[in-house]
């Protein structure tokens, strides 16, 4: 189930960064890279924000464990996710589908979603790749990793036939 996440989600929403970061990034920026992303961006005051703004989706199992999340803001023209992340060993079940259905459904506004992903992030690159997203460029990353490879996913509005029936 991916609901939003409520303050009393913020441990499990840091577990989340501090399980999945160093399975992701160590192989392709280090060890420091990723003490230095859970730092800046895992902290409490980095999530609390968006939580508390709504813009920050758990996904939990069937044991009401929290086992991934997504977090986004909203542009003028567009939705940004920052986060999605799953535990590792839940990998290959859904999770990351599901927590992409539910930011795609918060981006009905937005004509299209953006995002970034690490280069040499091959499975992430593929997974949004599946989802539809296309590749827009590149930029450095700001904590001196592989270069951000941005992806955009430009949203079909539905037409008022759609909307009817």
């Amino acid at each position: 189930m991916v609901r939003r996440a409520e303050e009393p989600d913020l441990d499990a929403v840091r577990e989340v960064g501090q399980r999945t970061w160093p399975a992701t990034y160590e192989p392709v920026a280090g060890a420091e890279y990723v003490r230095s992303g859970l730092e800046r961006w895992w902290s409490a005051e980095a999530l609390l924000p968006s939580i508390r703004d709504g813009r920050t989706l758990v996904a939990e199992d069937g044991d009401g464990q929290v086992v991934g999340m997504a977090s986004y803001s909203l542009d003028d023209d567009a939705l940004v996710l920052w986060k999605l992340y799953v535990l590792p060993d839940r990998h290959g079940s859904g999770v990351g589908g599901a927590l992409m259905d539910a930011v795609l459904e918060a981006a009905c506004g937005p004509g299209r979603v953006r995002l970034a992903h690490l280069d040499g992030n091959s499975n992430a690159g593929a997974f949004y790749a599946s989802r539809g997203f296309r590749v827009t460029g590149t930029e450095r990353d700001p904590l001196g990793g592989p270069d951000n490879v941005w992806m955009e996913l430009d949203l079909v509005p539905m037409s008022r036939v759609d909307m009817e029936g």
